[in-house]
């Protein structure tokens, strides 16, 4: 475990500085005519995706998605079409991952493609299959909630236990997840199941816990400790607030300098 945690981090950071959270993108998107697709995609949140910025869900090509890792994270979108489409855009939440490229580096739910038409052009743009876009990755922001854990209908206690962490904020990436029982000085480490936003242990401790997370944002890591423990007696399917807000933002990063940055 000493050599695993420095040699995930060094390959994390590497492939961030290819793909620099501050950087505008250029791109093609489309959407999916059917919301439901994106909200029991890849990620598994299910029917709580729908609820997640008011359904503009998305699903991201390989390179964005990261195995899972940036399930959640929060992008801002516009089309090129300035007759057709705001200024403005709109902003997106990833739920999904999309193999069917075609140059398309994020395929949208329907309220999102129809989002960034500007007023009274919503039935215009459906017209098109597909539309020229810039995006960039933005801080999601939950004032109102705090970072939670919803424990998943699979959960068996005390034999497996699988979580997903929602309203995670900032352009945070959630690399390790520890579990620290609170009446001894044990640490637990969880695994993310592949590809998806569910990390899970098939030994779940007893007792109450607390959640220890190593987080990046940018090239800064950092541990987030939950300020509230998850009781001994949690249940599959209920929601669980840890306490803490996660408000990190990427920080400047050599690699992005050359970039356009994408103020808008």
């Amino acid at each position: 475990m000493g050599l695993f945690l420095p040699l995930l981090l060094l390959f994390f950071l590497a492939s961030s500085a290819l793909g620099c959270d501050r950087c505008l993108h250029h791109s093609k998107t489309a959407y999916i005519s059917n919301d439901s697709t994106l909200s029991s995609g890849a990620c598994g949140y299910g029917s709580l995706a729908l609820g997640f910025l008011d359904g503009h869900l998305a699903a991201g090509v390989p390179s964005l998605y990261k195995e899972g890792v940036r399930c959640g994270a929060c992008y801002q979108m516009r089309c090129k079409d300035k007759k057709l489409c705001s200024t403005a855009g709109t902003k997106l939440i990833l739920t999904d991952l999309n193999l069917h490229t075609n140059r398309t580096d994020l395929v949208l739910s329907k309220k999102a493609f129809s989002a960034l038409a500007q007023k009274g052009q919503h039935y215009n743009i459906f017209k098109r299959t597909s539309l020229e876009v810039e995006y960039k990755r933005i801080p999601c922001e939950y004032k109102k909630q705090n970072l939670s854990v919803r424990i998943e209908e699979s959960s068996q206690k005390p034999h497996h236990m699988a979580i997903k962490f929602l309203y995670q904020g900032g352009q945070t990436d959630i690399l390790l997840v520890h579990l620290r029982p609170v009446d001894s000085g044990s640490t637990f480490f969880m695994s993310r199941r592949h590809g998806t936003a569910v990390w899970e242990i098939d030994t779940a401790p007893e007792a109450a816990v607390v959640f220890q997370l190593r987080v990046i944002s940018g090239f800064d890591g950092m541990w987030v400790t939950a300020e509230r423990v998850v009781p001994a007696d949690w249940k599959p399917g209920m929601i669980y607030d840890l306490g803490v807000q996660m408000d990190a933002i990427a920080k400047g990063q050599e690699s992005c300098r050359k970039c356009d940055e994408g103020h808008w």
